[in-house]
């Protein structure tokens, strides 16, 4: 009854809404306002050039909330003179220190309108704005005085001749500021900042005077808000030492470091207002501890591979010093094999301990099982695995552990059992600006697997590269190109065979060569069945158009080769191209991607659509 009821509303009910959110139809806006006041607005800025009136055209509020009422006459009015500041403002960012900016309400100068005035209701208040931007200034005299005396204005964009933008000028003293602090003065400030106009000549003349202050080490660190979560760890895991040298980088690095931890709601790194006793600067690490315990979902698909189902539950602060436990679990091949019994499951437990040993280093100990059923074998495997990454810098990590696992795997060589120790290690490089929709920078990774398989007494090990690099066009970088190479060798003692398939190369599927099926790519015995190889090599190529500020575009090309050598030959080279579409979300983009296998096997898919959260690399 009630949704009749609701199908039912009168034509004039545009909109409707429930605890606050508008579910469809336009909100009206006066709804918003008390004693609302509509007002027209006629706007100009006869002087200006195109670039210039689209940057005034942005500042103003007036003009951008035109359609919102305003509340009570004088709100209009208030909204003017802020829109005034905001004009000047704009002005002076653009180096016209002569322009003016006329705004009359009712057809009243703003200056000349009573304490409280009282506009006609009978239509919207009239409001015009008009603005002569004047000649553009350039800088005259720059001089630099106390602990800038030294400096060289033009390291800082304080060059005579060039324009006298207001933010040229206040980041030129900020950034002075910070280069005295990188150099250990945490109480550098500007202490006097004068910019003078020269109508007559349309020029700006700037002086700015530096206070350096003393040279300062870090002093104590202390720690509040926190309940759960040991201060000593917290301290101790910032990596910000009592008597190093004060850096404010270096300030800024622990607070991301402690927020990636992932317990903190929120984090806060304050320096004194002056030294201590000792000629220190103390600093104080306020934290807000967040919800330690979590769960969530996830969903994959992939018309040649599947659907797919994740599920995980984690805690964050196992035991005080933010120790993270997660179970997780998955179910995928849904819709593309055969039934319940030949989806592919996968089951584990991970335990992470930040901060063992050393503030640098993180052990992780893992056991997960796993069910996978592909074109090239069918695998059941349990392993367990306890590993120790060590973080060199901001970039550059080593990880090091020791591996076992059983596995039974039925492929082109009847079905066989392995018992594998392996000694996996890594170095990766990663200087991206964002994991999740890099934009910049690369990330480059170099492993290597030693193995036993006691079975059948058989040692063998992986050399596996890979880099990624990302390049940003225009302006925001609303076009970036990627590309991503990967190669691997496979050396052993026995025979293809005696390797198990989960360690063999294959290729193709969303995460490396889309189009084809996961692991589809390999080397065919006489029976034209896969059994995988001992070497691979492959490509991808996107150009990731950003059509709006959440929406974009990627056509992409993928290409992959897998070899029965321990170096690629090239001799069956498969490869994919399609078009992506991404939407932009505040934990990732959503992936959609649809790829067309240029030289498919006989009776392979003909095409693949994949969908998943994050970029492809």
């Amino acid at each position: 009854m009630v949704v009749g009821a609701c199908l039912l509303m009168p034509a004039q009910s545009h909109a409707f809404t429930i605890f606050g959110l508008t579910l469809w139809g336009e909100k009206d806006k006066a709804a918003d306002a008390v004693d609302p006041v509509r007002y027209s607005i006629e706007f100009s800025a006869p002087g200006a050039d195109k670039a210039l009136k689209k940057i005034l055209d942005a500042s103003s509020l007036m003009l951008a909330d035109k359609e919102k009422p305003v509340s009570g006459d004088l709100g209009v009015v208030v909204k003017a003179r802020e829109d005034r500041e905001r004009l000047v403002a704009a002005l002076y960012e653009q180096s016209r220190y002569g322009g003016t900016v006329a705004i009359t309400v009712g057809g009243t100068p703003l200056d000349a309108l009573p304490p409280n005035p009282v506009f006609p209701r009978n239509a919207p208040v009239p409001v015009t704005i008009t603005i002569d931007p004047g000649p553009e200034f350039t800088l005259g005299h720059v001089t630099l005085q106390g602990d800038a005396a030294g400096l060289d204005p033009a390291t800082y964009d304080l060059v005579t001749g060039k324009p006298a933008g207001s933010l040229v000028i206040l980041r030129a003293g900020n950034r002075m500021v910070d280069d005295l602090k990188k150099a250990s003065h945490p109480l550098a400030a500007v202490v006097d900042r004068q910019v003078v106009a020269d109508h007559e000549n349309n020029r700006v003349d700037v002086t700015l005077r530096i206070a350096a202050g003393p040279v300062a080490p870090l002093g104590p660190v202390r720690v509040t808000g926190s309940k759960k979560v040991d201060g000593g760890f917290i301290a101790r895991y910032s990596r910000l030492k009592p008597g190093q040298a004060y850096n404010p980088e270096d300030l800024r690095k622990a607070n991301d470091r402690l927020r990636k931890l992932g317990v903190f709601s929120s984090v806060t790194i304050k320096q004194a207002e002056k030294l201590d006793a000792n000629g220190a600067m103390p600093l104080t690490i306020d934290v807000s501890e967040g919800k330690f315990r979590y769960f969530g979902v996830g969903a994959t698909y992939s018309t040649i591979d599947g659907a797919g189902l994740q599920g995980y539950w984690g805690h964050r602060n196992l035991f005080g010093e933010a120790e993270s436990l997660r179970l997780e679990g998955s179910v995928s091949g849904i819709g593309e094999n055969g039934g319940a019994t030949d989806f592919n499951y996968s089951a584990g437990i991970i335990f992470t301990k930040p901060g063992f040993l050393l503030p640098s280093g993180t052990l992780e100990a893992s056991l997960k099982a796993a069910t996978l059923n592909t074109d090239s074998y069918d695998a059941d495997t349990i392993t367990g695995k306890l590993g120790y990454s060590y973080e060199l810098n901001d970039y550059d990590t080593l990880s090091a552990a020791t591996a076992l696992e059983f596995a039974r795997i039925d492929d082109a060589f009847g079905q066989n059992d392995y018992l594998t120790f392996s000694l996996p290690l890594e170095y990766a490089r990663d200087t991206r600006d964002d994991k999740m929709n890099p934009k910049e920078g690369y990330k480059a990774t170099l492993s290597m697997a030693p193995s036993y398989e006691f079975l059948g007494s058989n040692v063998f090990s992986n050399f596996e590269g890979s880099v990624s690099g990302y390049y940003g066009l225009g302006m925001e970088d609303r076009v970036v190109l990627a590309a991503r190479l990967a190669a691997g060798t496979l050396f052993g003692t026995g025979e293809l065979s005696d390797i198990p398939a989960t360690r063999r190369f294959f290729s193709g599927g969303g995460g490396s060569v889309r189009g084809y099926s996961y692991q589809g790519i390999s080397p065919r015995n006489s029976n034209d069945e896969a059994t995988g190889g001992l070497s691979y090599m492959t490509a991808s190529f996107e150009a990731r158009i950003g059509i709006t500020d959440t929406i974009g575009l990627v056509p992409f090309l993928d290409v992959g080769t897998v070899s029965t050598g321990h170096v690629p030959d090239f001799s069956d080279i498969r490869a994919g191209a399609g078009l992506g579409l991404r939407y932009a979300t505040p934990f990732g983009p959503v992936r959609l991607d649809v790829a067309l296998p240029l030289n498919p096997y006989p009776g392979g898919d003909k095409y693949g659509i994949y969908v998943g959260i994050g970029q492809s690399f």
